[in-house]
């Protein structure tokens, strides 16, 4: 386009609106982009080099946004996720998630350990309890319940409890922390005296 009533039209602004829009964009480079007289106008060297840049501009737009539609279309890289030792139901679902995902590595981290998610390098961590991490979002997986289980025969030699307190002479199983080193509490009723 060689006048600024044309490329107003074309753009749907006034010529005004456009003249003035190029002079502040001249004020912003610090250069004149155009040789402007009463009856002509052409671009200057600095506004050739200017326009030569900026056709590649819209191109490099769409591809971008084309990338970025391709990143959130399929998902794909390493997923490191800290699972719990005793995480058999999940397996199935860890399955259900390479076969949709095929383009995931999934690194599954088993441990009990309490880790700073982000510093680690995790992308997830499933965990019970509460998050104290604000920088993290909670999304919850479901409910569990602890149940107090023991081989049938070893229940015949120590015989069956049937109050909390009658396992204090029983051989129990503890968690041990893996912070601290120490073993789980059963709680005050099966403490030994």
């Amino acid at each position: 386009m060689r006048s600024f009533k044309l490329a107003g039209q074309h753009f749907g602004l006034s010529s005004s609106a456009i003249g003035k829009t190029i002079a502040r964009l001249e004020d912003q480079l610090g250069v004149r982009l155009f040789h402007r007289s009463s009856r002509a106008f052409r671009l200057t060297l600095e506004g050739e080099m200017f326009r030569d840049r900026c056709r590649h501009v819209p191109c490099e737009l769409e591809a971008a946004e084309a990338e970025l539609a391709h990143t959130t279309a399929l998902p794909c890289g390493r997923l490191r996720v800290g699972v719990p030792f005793t995480s058999d139901l999940l397996t199935p679902k860890f399955s259900l998630f390479m076969e949709l995902y095929p383009e995931v590595e999934l690194d599954l981290d088993y441990n009990d350990r309490l880790v700073d998610v982000i510093e680690a390098g995790f992308g997830a961590v499933i965990r019970s309890g509460d998050v104290s991490d604000s920088r993290l979002m909670q999304v919850k997986l479901g409910d569990f319940t602890s149940r107090m289980v023991a081989a049938p025969s070893y229940l015949d030699r120590a015989g069956v409890p049937k109050t909390a307190a009658d396992l204090v002479g029983h051989r129990l199983l503890h968690h041990r922390f893996y912070e601290t080193g120490k073993l789980g509490d059963w709680g005050p009723a099966i403490r030994k005296a």
